[in-house]
């Protein structure tokens, strides 16, 4: 308890402090802190509710068992503000079990109360008959504090059912301030109900200090969950809006909700109103959550003009959801654009990861078939080796045969004639044809591709190289300079001079030929 009032003591210093500032309105930061406040407060909105379910259900149990006109009115005063069918219903048996006890003067109580719930529950005509039919002459001060209290809020009922009626609503407005004048008369001046009526004459009258004063004096003497503090609540929002004060508004709103929301009532004004200026100020998620508790609320108190007013919000919440949607909408957008980019991102990744792959395989293979084509390159250079080694050491014997015997004549002739280096050229012809075949099987092939179609080679069969072929196989291996060229094949320079000559005749691009032959 005492926490209760140094909390409250602590919201009226801060709403005194604020309000008496040359600003004149508080910092949006402090209403901001009051609405997350009433976000926390809605998550325990039915906790709430049960609590005060729970004390109606004990109520109804006393009430049934006993049947006491007593326990049935504390019932009925228990369910109004939360389900007004259930209070109607419950003061209507409460004053019948009063009158048959012979209990007059709470008949009447319990008939004053009805009265001003029917408006609420649609029966605007039944309501107000009823009221001007109850006899005033013999009432206690007391009786008539309830008689105009209940008349006061009977009014306001009908005033905004008929809102949309200026004729009717200015003079259901009026009857409401004449029972509420009436009201003061009767009040002791520092009662709580008095400082609510007096500061919303005063409202009403345009005498906004005043109203502000009084108002605030309730929100330190009045526990929060209570409905007197809810009402001196929001009238202070409305004194802030006529001050166009937007934060101050906000925040007294959001205050009259917080205490509705803990006294687990119903029947209120302050979620409807604090939604509709959430929305206008572009604040869409409370917007829809405000709105969509106060029509929630209406349902279950079964109070249809609330119902009715907060309909005209309908247009509202639908307005927040569609809005809502086309966030989401957006957000989905966003998302697939983005993950549509990555995917782009990862397919293009994936294909230079393939193009590197096939790179590297192509790498591969060409390093593996220059290590093939080194081993066959050592392995016939070796055979070449060979071969001359043994053509040397026969050619040796040959020499030494003739020259033991005699013969340095026939020797002479032998080596003189060239028929020897003929047979060794052919023999080395032979075998290097055979190698450079085996490493280039489509030398040739690719070698007519270069050339004019009319001058392609035609080799014949059993032929591997021709000469012109052989000088072209040596430009392949890299041996490009004429004069080595002619030492291997034991020609004269200009006849390989010659040849080179011919072979550029013949090709299609005889600036580049032999540089193609070189990359083939």
């Amino acid at each position: 308890m005492r926490a209760a009032v140094l909390a409250a003591c602590i919201t009226l210093l801060c709403v005194l402090n604020v309000w008496g500032s040359p600003a004149g309105s508080m910092p949006y930061s402090d209403v901001e802190k009051m609405l997350t406040r009433l976000d926390q407060e809605l998550t325990h909105a039915e906790k709430y509710k049960q609590r005060r379910q729970h004390r109606i259900d004990s109520l109804a149990h006393l009430a049934t068992a006993h049947r006491d006109y007593t326990t049935m009115g504390e019932l009925a005063r228990e369910y109004t503000s939360f389900n007004n069918d259930s209070a109607l219903v419950a003061y209507s048996r409460a004053y019948t079990a009063a009158l048959a006890a012979n209990q007059d003067s709470l008949a009447t109580l319990y008939r004053i109360r009805r009265a001003a719930l029917l408006p609420l529950g649609g029966f605007m005509s039944q309501g107000e008959k009823e009221y001007l039919a109850i006899d005033t002459t013999s009432m206690s001060t007391n009786d008539l504090c309830e008689y105009y209290s209940n008349g006061r809020q009977m009014y306001s009922y009908l005033s905004s059912f008929y809102n949309a009626f200026p004729e009717a609503h200015l003079r259901y407005d009026s009857l409401a301030m004449d029972a509420q004048l009436k009201l003061l008369s009767h009040l002791h001046p520092d009662s709580p109900l008095y400082l609510l009526n007096n500061g919303e004459r005063s409202y009403l009258l345009g005498n906004y200090a005043q109203a502000q004063a009084l108002l605030q004096k309730l929100l330190v003497i009045v526990p929060e969950n209570n409905n007197i503090y809810a009402r001196a609540a929001h009238m202070l929002s409305s004194i802030a809006a006529k001050l166009h004060r937007d934060n101050d508004h906000i925040y007294f709103l959001a205050l009259s909700a917080i205490s509705d929301i803990k006294g687990a009532t119903l029947e209120i004004t302050s979620l409807q109103d604090l939604g509709a200026s959430m929305h206008s100020y572009g604040r869409v998620d409370r917007a829809h959550r405000y709105l969509y508790h106060a029509l929630r609320n209406a349902v279950e108190c079964h109070a249809e003009t609330r119902m009715l007013a907060v309909s005209e919000a309908v247009p509202l919440i639908q307005s927040v959801h569609e809005a809502e949607l086309a966030a989401s909408r957006r957000r989905i957008y966003l998302v697939m654009i983005v993950m549509a980019i990555l995917l782009v991102v990862l397919l293009v990744s994936l294909y230079l990861r393939w193009v590197h792959i096939q790179k590297m395989n192509r790498l591969q293979e060409h390093l593996q078939q220059t290590n093939h084509v080194k081993e066959v390159y050592m392995s016939q250079f070796l055979n070449l080796c060979s071969v001359y080694m043994d053509k040397l050491n026969q050619f040796c014997s040959l020499a030494e045969r003739k020259i033991s015997t005699g013969n340095v004549d026939e020797l002479y002739r032998l080596t003189k004639s060239g028929k020897f280096i003929e047979n060794q050229s052919k023999d080395f012809y032979e075998v290097y044809d055979n190698a450079f075949i085996h490493i280039y099987p489509h030398f040739v092939e690719k070698v007519n591709e270069l050339l004019l179609p009319e001058c392609r080679f035609t080799l014949a069969e059993g032929e591997l190289l021709n000469n012109d072929l052989r000088i072209l196989s040596l430009i392949r291996l890299g041996i490009t300079e004429s004069g080595r060229i002619a030492q291997i094949l034991n020609y004269s320079i200009n006849t390989v001079y010659a040849y080179r000559n011919r072979l550029r005749n013949r090709a299609i691009d005889r600036e580049n030929f032999e540089a193609a032959i070189a990359s083939l």
